[in-house]
């Protein structure tokens, strides 16, 4: 890692970035150890952040959170829309590249949200407009999303039979046959769909990656099965892959 010139902001970063991958409050000398800061800065600095909402204390549990400042980050980066402003132009050129229609999507819970769409010239018109909001387990996006979460909020999503919306009468229908399905997409290194959004359409994607691994994003080709041969599909996702790659890097802010 780089030495910084300015620690103190160093420090903070890094705290509020430890702080957002954890399932819920920690303890401050969970956040020393594991960034190897000194208790006492650490502590200094989870005071500020406190005072300015960054960070929640909670007294009685010893444990601290992230606050409602930090919500709001959030909430600036979704108005901003720069994963759609960074995304589009590289959804742009794959479009181009392979011919057929392409998709970014962000999860929303039990949903994929469309937040981009290029359409292929000469290609018929589909549902995935933006703004959209389809069932993730049946999008080859959202498979290629959930396949990256680990089991337990898997299963918090996907607690019983009525979490599975049904279109086509295509599976999943239980939390069963969804492990099964990501476990192949986990082994494929890409999500496919096939008439399980619309009826003789069929869809490959992958899943886009911020820094600790979560996914941010998924993008997808989507093309009438007829049109693209099956031995085609792992070329195409193998393109799908480079721009999900890249995308990763610029929201990583280390672009090439």
């Amino acid at each position: 890692m780089v030495s910084s010139k300015v620690p103190a902001a160093d420090h903070t970063l890094r705290i509020l970035s430890f702080l957002s991958t954890q399932r819920g409050p920690v303890a401050a000398a969970t956040i020393a150890a594991a960034l190897d800061i000194p208790r006492s800065s650490i502590y200094h600095l989870l005071a500020v952040l406190t005072q300015h909402g960054f960070v929640l204390h909670l007294p009685e549990a010893k444990r601290y959170g992230l606050g409602p400042a930090a919500f709001e980050l959030s909430g600036g980066f979704s108005r901003q829309e720069p994963l759609t402003r960074i995304g589009q132009p590289l959804l742009a050129g794959l479009v181009d590249r392979v011919g057929e229609s392409g998709h970014l999507v962000v999860l929303h819970g039990r949903d994929v949200l469309y937040i981009a769409e290029e359409r292929a010239p000469r290609r018929p018109r589909l549902v995935t407009d933006v703004g959209i909001r389809l069932p993730a387990h049946l999008t080859a996006s959202g498979r290629a999303m959930l396949a990256t979460l680990p089991p337990a909020q898997l299963r918090a999503l996907y607690p019983d039979a009525a979490a599975f919306v049904d279109r086509n009468g295509q599976p999943p229908h239980s939390y069963g046959e969804l492990k099964q399905l990501l476990h192949a997409v986990r082994e494929r290194g890409y999500a496919i769909e096939d008439s399980a959004v619309t009826q003789d359409f069929a869809s490959i994607a992958v899943a886009v990656r911020d820094h600790v691994g979560w996914p941010a994003a998924g993008i997808a080709l989507t093309f009438p099965e007829d049109a693209v041969a099956p031995g085609r599909w792992p070329k195409l996702a193998a393109q799908i892959g480079e721009v999900a790659e890249e995308l990763a890097r610029r929201i990583r802010g280390s672009a090439r």
